[in-house]
């Protein structure tokens, strides 16, 4: 049998089904063989292409980039399966124009689902390359802040065209838009009065990507709350407080306000410690075994530690130690660390060395006869004269 037979023969089977079947059933039939062959045909190339591909980096990327992609590739061979298939059925002419507004809308929907998709696998296949479980973290954290800033804005543009797009389809929507814009002088006052904060925090968004004044993982001061930067979205940003408490701040706020970043710069941390001692303490003995206590400590990064007399008091005298850690929770910990070995090395070697309260012996026994005790301003008492004596020998 050559092909022309072969075709007649389809024709013939298909006019006597499409005789013996209802137009409609008939119609919804070929469509739903439309969409059964889409599916078995994208199903097909997806397992030809993974075949094809082979488990080197390159093309282990491109899978990905295929597997992620699956549901816009449906719905894409979906579409244009039924786009394909529609003209041969006999719905009614207002039937077929609303099915072909539908694969509009789809065809759309598809568009900016693909859009996302694409910039999604985009930025993770880019940041795969920086890792922040390091402790030099400072150029992954910042190029991660960027593109997951920009990621949200740019998912926030693709849903607002696509579906500006998808309802300028619909007659009614068009005209409604025109006649807005016609009449836009109130409007426009009112709506934009009313998203000024959903503008503000967005464009403070794009503002914080590009500058970077915060980053994620940064250790900042906000409001007198010490804590870490855990998750920035389009509009707030949440503070890890040291005490797992999260502190909500808009994003507006480190536009306009001032607040601290101990991570800026670089990762690593200059941790100070005071101590209060006597001032017969020995300051080099204790300088000497700072020095011990940071080398025999893990959290400490080698390259800062030093002791010096910050301040003399009436009663003491503040010693300040530094001491340099990899990130602010190592700092934090090295800061305790030094604290308590410092102190125990006081009580243990020189326990006068500690915090003393001086009481002069005069002024204890004029205390206790209920005397006023001597100011140590005052003159000195004049010695008392000897008595002479009127005995005759």
């Amino acid at each position: 049998m050559d092909d022309t037979s072969f075709r007649q023969t389809i024709d013939r089977v298909l006019a006597a089904a499409s005789a013996w079947l209802p137009p409609p059933v008939w119609s919804a039939g070929i469509l739903l063989c439309a969409v059964l062959v889409a599916l078995l045909l994208h199903r097909l190339s997806l397992r030809a292409f993974n075949r094809f591909l082979t488990t080197d980096k390159p093309r282990t990327f491109l899978r990905t980039f295929v597997g992620a992609t699956a549901g816009p590739s449906r719905l894409a061979f979906v579409v244009f399966a039924l786009g394909l298939a529609l003209p041969s059925t006999s719905f009614a002419t207002e039937t077929t124009d609303r099915i072909s507004h539908v694969l509009l809308v789809a065809f759309t929907v598809l568009v900016g689902w693909s859009a996302i998709r694409a910039f999604e696998i985009a930025a993770t296949l880019y940041l795969q390359r920086f890792r922040t479980d390091v402790d030099d973290n400072l150029l992954a954290r910042k190029h991660v802040t960027q593109i997951r800033i920009l990621k949200r804005a740019v998912d926030t543009l693709v849903v607002i065209i696509t579906l500006g797009a998808a309802l300028m389809s619909f007659d009614s929507v068009r005209q409604y838009g025109v006649s807005l814009f016609a009449s836009a002088g109130a409007a426009s006052l009112v709506v934009g009065l009313a998203a000024r904060p959903l503008l503000t925090n967005l464009i403070a968004g794009l503002q914080i990507a590009i500058t970077q004044p915060i980053r994620l993982e940064d250790a900042v001061i906000v409001e007198g709350e010490w804590g870490w930067v855990e998750e920035i979205t389009s509009t707030y940003v949440v503070i890890r407080l040291w005490d797992w408490r999260r502190l909500i701040v808009p994003l507006a706020y480190f536009l306009d306000k001032p607040f601290q970043n101990w991570t800026r710069e670089t990762g690593s941390l200059i941790g100070s410690v005071f101590v209060y001692v006597d001032h017969t303490v020995p300051v080099e003995a204790v300088r000497q075994e700072l020095s011990a206590i940071a080398a025999a400590s893990a959290l400490w990064d080698r390259r800062v530690v030093s002791l010096q007399v910050s301040d003399v008091r009436e009663t003491v005298i503040e010693l300040r130690a530094l001491v340099s850690a990899r990130n602010a929770p190592q700092t934090w910990d090295l800061r305790c660390e030094v604290r308590e070995k410092l102190v125990g090395f006081l009580q243990q070697h020189y326990p006068h060395a500690l915090p003393q309260r001086r009481l002069s012996i005069d002024d204890a026994g004029a205390a206790r006869d209920g005397r006023e005790p001597a100011s140590p301003f005052a003159a000195p008492p004049a010695p008392a004269r000897p008595v002479q004596s009127t005995e005759r020998r």
